[in-house]
Parts: C-alpha cells; structure tokens; sequence
C-alpha cells in the first residue's frame, strides 16, 4: 500500500470532537495578549514559548499537564481576547481540513477581570462565528459548536450546566466536566447531570484518562454520560481479545471514546503512539475517535494525529475514514445534521482517495 501523505491528510475532511480552546491558542497570540496584560511568560519568542508548553505537558503527569493552563487561560479573560481566541481556533481547524468540530472550554475560568459567565459565552460564540466565516470565505467551511466545561474540583457544575442549556440554541451543543481525575469523582456533580438528562441534553465525561475503570463506570451508569473524555483505560477491561463486562457494555451501547493519542502519550495514560490502546479498540470495533485534546500543548493537529496513526499501525483511508464517520456519528448536533455532513462532505472526499 502506498503510504498516505501528509499533505493529502491535511485536505481531507476530518471531524473534531475533544478540543480545549485554552489548549490551542497560537503562541504569537499568547505572547501579545500577555503584554497587553502585563502575565509573564517562559519565553517570549514564539517558537520557544511554542516548544516550552510542549516539554512542560511530556512529563507523564495529568496534574503537571494541567498546571501549563494557568498561562493560557490568564490571557483571556476579556471580551476581545476571548473573541480573538476562538476566532483563530476556527480558523486553524478549518485550515487542517476539520468540516466539524466540538470545542470546549469552562467558563468559570474566564472571570478574574470582571465578566459574567454570559459575556465569556457570547464572546467565545462570536469569536466562532467571525472564525468561521473567514474560514468559509476561504473556501475552507467549518461547522463549529461549543461544549461548556465544568471544573470537577469546583462546586459550580450545577450553574454550568443551566448556563449550557440556556445557549442550546445559539451555538452550545454539549456540556462536560474537566480537570484532575483522582479525588473527584464525576459523582460529586450527580445534581448537574440528572438536570441535563430532564433538560434533553447531551454531556461528555472526562474519565478514564488518568483515573482508570472506576472513573469510567461512574460516568456511565451513575452520570449517564453520552460519551467518554478521553476513555482510553477501558482497555484495563480487556484481556487479549476477551472483553469485562464494562468493556462489553460501553462496545455494546457503542458509547463514543474520544481518545487523544499524543495528550494520551504525554499524560502517561499511554506509553507511545505505537503501543496506544486505540489500535485494540479500533481493532475490537469499539466507537473510537482521533482527537487532539490540546493542540498548543500537544503541538498538534487533527492531521498530525492522523499521521502518527498512520506511521505507527500502517492505517490506510478506509481506516481514517472510519475514525472521521465514528467522530460524525457521535456529533451532538441533530441527526440530520450529522448525516448531511457524512454523506455530503466526508463520503464524496473519502470516494476519491481510496
């Protein structure tokens, strides 16, 4: 089989379900919003600042990973900046040839300069909108909807949640609760998740990244979660070929894994690109998803990722194809949405390359 180039991956439609808009900023944008606001930074170079975050997020440690945000996330906490931030985020994944993408980010972060939770909303919306726009202008049309993320280590999930379900219809198309895993169970915020599920909305998890099974049977049978954040240790519920019982419920449910190999890689939860659980899960047909988690901090994109797949299990169009479709199926925009986009973009792209 000829080997897929790297360019020809780029062109080819992907959709995008795992991505933290405080974890893809550029870092010539970080450099000049934290000027403007006087936050000092590692380096004020791009390209250093750039390899900065991606070494500081290689130690193997969720917690350590997490504690790069406190840069990022100190620069957007005013209308422009968020406006800006999302804007570029649009931009970026339509240039890497995402039609689709979910992109999340917690509002609750967003306050030390005196906005309201719906101003750090109506910005960030606005940003996609103006994104998206210039994207489409370019010829490169993206679909953008926006996840609201709780901090499972704060008490504000409840208010979150109903923040959330107020912008449904205006761009907010999911919730999600995100941070350290280890002693914060998604069961703390049971109250948020059993409004979303009377409200008719949908919701994703962290769990199974950092924490493991228990982590992921909390999200599922006791949260309800629609899909995994990450999921990648339900293969601690695998045994060669032989599924556990948790393992076969979220295969059977075809309940969506929204795995990120290179932050999997980094945060310990894998020990390589190669030895990934991802090649398992889509081998055993689990609903498995390429994602980038945190680009900036990655130093990644939706075709980088792809192309990692590519190099370390020799995966060809179909294979990617496969991923693409699973990530459309599992969109949290309506049906008939989803389905336009697979059978109207993805398809037709996917014909001629295989």
């Amino acid at each position: 089989m000829v080997a897929i180039a790297y360019e020809d991956i780029v062109k080819a439609p992907k959709a995008l379900l795992h991505d933290h808009l405080d974890g893809g900023l550029r870092p010539a944008t970080i450099i000049e919003l934290a000027a403007e606001v006087g936050h000092p930074l590692p380096a004020t170079d791009p390209a250093t600042l750039a390899s900065w975050f991606v070494s500081a997020c290689d130690s193997g440690s969720l917690e350590r990973y997490i504690a790069t945000f406190e840069h990022t996330v100190a620069v957007m906490q005013t209308e422009a900046a968020l406006q800006r931030v999302a804007a570029e985020c649009a931009i970026d994944l339509a240039d890497d040839g995402v039609v689709y993408a979910e992109v999340r980010f917690a509002p609750e972060q967003h306050l030390a300069r005196g906005l309201t939770l719906e101003q750090v909303v109506e910005a960030v919306l606005a940003g996609f909108t103006d994104g998206a726009a210039q994207a489409a202008a370019a010829g490169r049309p993206i679909r953008i909807g926006t996840l609201l993320t709780a901090m499972r280590h704060a008490a504000r999930s409840q208010e979150i949640a109903e923040l959330a379900v107020r912008f449904r219809d205006v761009g907010v198309v999911g919730f999600d609760i995100a941070g350290a895993e280890a002693g914060f169970p998604p069961t703390r915020h049971l109250d948020a998740f059993e409004y979303l599920q009377r409200e008719n909305f949908h919701f994703t998890i962290h769990a199974g990244e950092a924490f493991g099974l228990p982590s992921i049977w909390q999200a599922i049978q006791w949260c309800g979660a629609d899909r995994l954040g990450h999921g990648v240790r339900i293969v601690d519920d695998i045994t060669g070929d032989v599924l556990g019982r948790l393992a076969a419920y979220v295969r059977d449910k075809r309940i969506p894994l929204e795995l990120c190999p290179s932050s999997n890689v980094q945060t310990g939860a894998a020990p390589s690109i190669a030895e990934h659980p991802i090649g398992l899960l889509r081998d055993l047909r689990f609903r498995a998803t390429v994602n980038t988690d945190n680009r900036l901090m990655s130093g990644t994109s939706m075709s980088r990722e792809m192309a990692l797949l590519v190099e370390a299990f020799g995966y060809g169009w179909s294979e990617l194809q496969w991923f693409t479709i699973n990530a459309m199926k599992s969109a949290f925009i309506p049906f008939d949405e989803r389905l336009a986009i697979i059978n109207e973009i993805i398809k037709p792209a996917y014909a001629k390359l295989l």
